[in-house]
């Protein structure tokens, strides 16, 4: 009768009331409440209500109604909270008995709190209690509520800091985000039992001793022993994904070797095999591997992370493109390999794409050259029982897709973004605590300051997501059993869910995906598209690529011509900073396994600088014999006779910035490791994976051989992609021109904006290409893209958004607004486009709107003649 009443008869229609009176809980008041989960059941319903109360409920903060609550009540301990509570706030209200006692028996156990807290209540205008008497009686009414509903009434202090002296933490907090009664801080600190009985002591010892002692320990004692997060582990199950991988795995290694397989084939699958099956990680391998072949089959390349390219079984598998066998050769026509020779050994530790091209002896054809020389061990341990992380580097336009097809592979609603907790940074500390005392006339020391900044640092500021980090939720598993969820800084208008733990805290429980967006793929990709050339195809061992990081020949220009770079780098990603360019200069790279190890050196942390770098300097070492990557330590210790576990563990250790034990020391003096060595281990910091260096510098040397062989490709595809603060005014307008703000930008070279550091970057690129011969036509706003920069008669169109003050979207929106036909004035393209008045006015200056008049009236004027 009452649907009836509001004309309700269909079940859409009670959906369409049920989503309306969601909107009308987000409009009602809010009161505190404290839940405590007393098992598992309770953690899990604490969980879903979390996930409620930011998903359905979040209007300005997380909420959940009573009803919602009610509904998962099974296994949590209702508290009535402190003064915003619902029954605090009832008797502050001056409710009749009868409301009283209605409110409190919703709740397991009341709350009061010592008289501090609420203190701020007899300062309010909005309050009228004056005295601390009746702040005593409206914690003796909650004791007698408490009496006549036989429910327990606990003392609770509402800790939100340690000690006493810590609320100034609290204090410079809140006044660095506006608040006006930052300095009146209530005394929320962690009371002892002495202090509670003292602060209780109004309500007569028995009773006192009753609510501080006896009735929190009753409450505590309900509680079980439960961990927050689960211990166990969950991966995703895909069905027969040993099968699959294994012959997956040997179908491409026979399709490469034959059917024979030579014996360090064999023998190097059998073992990865067998760690990787008897340990469960095989789905990990076919979920990567489904992601990276969907995207080669959707035209994009795939660039693998970390050391998934130590995996001889994941190179098989098509998850990552190195090869981590030693070097070697192989002929794809009559299954010829050679593992073994003098020649072939003499590149152990080096990459076999710089062995000499060589025919096949049996057929003639010409051999290929793999292997980087990889143990397998850097990726799944030295026992293969290390959780693999299989990190992947999708192109940044194809990220969003690969994401989605996780869904696809997994199902709907069993994927996850990862969450992530920002926290408030030691800079942003420091000024909230400097402006504090500045704004209150305090002067305080320098070391003071600091350790305030410490107490402040690492405060939980917002919530976001990880830039590719995927959950994967088994099926047949609730999410919340694991971890609440909500949107990313509680954004309501996205559909992305986060989980609401930081992924860290259950990535021993969850399956975590790296799907990462990178430049790389995506110029690459782009660079196939105006080249049509195959870039697996290109050679690893072409001499002018190499050239570029030795010289400027290959590009046809002497170094003046460029600023003085001396080398052909610029631009090349890994290797285009002054940064890696003196790297270069000082290490004289001659093969694409030196590039490996500078691409080693150049992210580690106290792995060049006052290390390699002086041991290179000083004639102890070389490019080929200092350590460069964390691979180097545990292949060279093992060659030098350290016992093979010993060197692992060695290996961890120093990359991990550790250093070494003195037995370690002992052990490695014994067999004849030089003194600099060991310098160097107890130097480092942090070291890079060969494998990922590998699979970066393999990318690189692909857009270096565009750079030498298709050189406007290649400087379409980094002003399209790369460029992050081009200008069409600075750069397109000729040689000279850009020559000019080049000299200005360097006479300002030690004040220049972080923008202005990105244009000068570009601008180099720009010199560089005029340098070589190459020029930008004019800008036509019919013929140009949005984003991307063209090639039109031997010349280089720029983008739209290439003008400043033209964002994508606008840029974007005149090319909507071109579809529709020419522009009849400024005023008709500033109507058409939205462009800002701004900008209509320097594309006017630039002659890049042609003759156009200002308006669409006609002025006698315009007839003069």
């Amino acid at each position: 009768s009452m649907l009836k009443e509001r004309e309700i008869y269909t079940l859409d229609q009670v959906n369409e009331l049920g989503a309306s009176s969601k909107e009308g809980i987000k409009k009602l008041p809010t009161y505190h409440a404290i839940l405590l989960a007393k098992n598992d059941v309770g953690r899990v319903n604490l969980y879903r209500l979390v996930s409620l109360s930011h998903l359905e409920y979040y209007q300005g903060r997380p909420r959940v109604p009573k009803s919602v609550l009610t509904n998962h009540r099974e296994g949590l301990i209702v508290g009535s909270a402190c003064e915003a509570g619902e029954l605090y706030r009832a008797v502050l209200d001056g409710k009749s008995e009868k409301e009283l006692i209605k409110i409190a028996d919703f709740y397991d156990y009341l709350e009061i709190q010592p008289l501090g807290n609420n203190s701020f209540l007899l300062r309010s205008e909005r309050s009228s209690i004056k005295e601390e008497e009746e702040l005593k009686e409206h914690n003796r009414t909650i004791v007698r509520l408490g009496e006549l509903l036989k429910k327990p009434v606990a003392a609770t202090c509402d800790v939100h800091f340690l000690d006493p002296e810590d609320e100034i933490f609290r204090r410079i907090i809140m006044a660095g985000k506006g608040f006006k009664d930052a300095d009146n801080q209530a005394p929320l600190y962690f009371r002892t039992t002495d202090e509670m009985l003292k602060e209780f002591s109004y309500l007569g010892e028995k009773k006192a001793e009753e609510v501080v002692i006896t009735n929190t320990n009753l409450i505590a004692n309900q509680i079980e022993w439960i961990s927050p997060v689960r211990p166990d582990k969950c991966p995703p199950v895909i069905e027969n994904s040993d099968k699959t991988l294994t012959d997956i795995c040997y179908n491409k290694a026979r399709e490469i070797y034959g059917d024979l397989l030579p014996k360090q084939v064999e023998a190097r699958l059998e073992k990865e095999l067998h760690s990787i099956i008897s340990n469960g990680f095989a789905v990990m391998y076919i979920i990567a591997q489904k992601l990276v072949w969907k995207s080669l089959e959707d035209g994009y390349l795939v660039g693998s992370r970390g050391s998934v390219g130590s995996s001889f079984v994941a190179t098989m598998a098509g998850i990552t493109e190195v090869n981590p066998l030693p070097p070697h050769y192989y002929c794809k026509h009559c299954h010829y390999s050679d593992f073994e020779s003098e020649e072939v050994k003499s590149y152990s530790g080096k990459a076999g794409c710089d062995m000499k091209d060589k025919p096949c002896p049996l057929c003639g054809e010409m051999l290929d050259k793999e292997g980087f020389d990889i143990p397998f061990e850097t990726f799944l341990g030295f026992k293969g029982d290390k959780e693999p992380d299989i990190d992947l580097n999708f192109s940044g336009d194809y990220q969003s897709k690969a994401h989605k097809y996780t869904e696809v592979i997994f199902g709907t609603g069993q994927t996850y973004r990862a969450g992530t907790i920002g926290t408030l940074a030691d800079k942003t500390a420091f000024g909230y605590v400097k402006n504090y005392f500045e704004e209150h006339g305090i002067r305080k020391r320098n070391c003071e300051i600091g350790r305030i900044t410490m107490g402040c640092t690492g405060i939980r500021r917002t919530t976001g997501q990880h830039p590719g980090g995927i959950i994967v939720l088994p099926l047949g598993e609730d999410i919340n059993s694991f971890t609440p969820v909500q949107h990313p800084a509680n954004d309501t208008t996205t559909d992305i869910i986060t989980t609401h733990f930081d992924y860290h805290s259950i990535d021993h429980n969850l399956l975590k995906l790296d799907i990462l967006g990178h430049d790389d793929p995506t110029m690459i990709r782009m660079l196939q598209d105006l080249t049509g050339m195959d870039p697996q195809k290109i050679p690893l061992d072409d001499p002018k690529v190499m050239s570029l990081f030795q010289n400027t020949k290959a590009l046809g220009i002497e170094p003046e011509d460029i600023g003085g770079c001396p080398l052909g780098a610029l631009g090349i990603p890994e290797f285009g900073t002054d940064f890696v360019i003196q790297m270069l200069l000082d290490t004289k790279p001659s093969s694409f396994s030196d590039l490996v190890r500078i691409s080693g050196l150049s992210h580690g942390t106290d792995v060049w600088l006052g290390n390699a770098q002086t041991l290179i300097e000083e004639g102890k070492a070389t490019i080929s014999t200092a350590i460069c990557t964390r691979d180097d330590i545990m292949t060279y210790l093992i060659h030098m006779g350290v016992e093979d576990s010993l060197s692992f563990t060695i290996m961890e250790s120093v990359r991990k910035g550790k250093g070494l034990k003195p037995e370690w020391e002992k052990a490695m003096i014994e067999e004849g490791v030089p003194d600099w060595y060991i310098w160097s281990c107890n130097k480092i910091k942090y070291m890079f994976p060969k494998a990922h260096a590998a699979a970066y510098v393999m990318m690189a040397w692909r857009i270096a051989y565009c750079k030498v062989n298709y050189p406007l490709a290649y400087y379409a595809a980094y002003f399209s992609i790369r460029a992050s603060g081009f200008s069409y005014e600075i750069m397109c307008l000729g040689q000279k021109r850009l020559e000019e703000h080049m000299a200005d930008y360097m006479r300002r070279k030690d004040s220049l904006s972080k923008k202005e550091q990105d244009t000068y970057k570009d601008m180099r690129i720009a010199q560089e290409m005029y340098a070589r011969g190459f020029t930008f036509c004019k800008l036509d706003i019919f013929q140009a893209d949005a984003r991307l920069f063209q090639i039109v008669d031997g010349r280089l169109m720029p983008s739209l958004s290439s003008i400043e003050g033209l964002g994508d979207k606008a840029a974007e929106a005149i090319c909507e607004a071109v579809k529709e036909g020419p522009f009849l004035s400024k005023d008709d393209f500033r109507t058409r486009t939205k462009v800002s008045k701004t900008v209509v006015d320097l594309m006017g200056e630039l002659g890049l709107l042609g003759d156009i008049p200002e308006s669409n009236q006609l002025s006698l004027f315009d007839f003069a003649l």
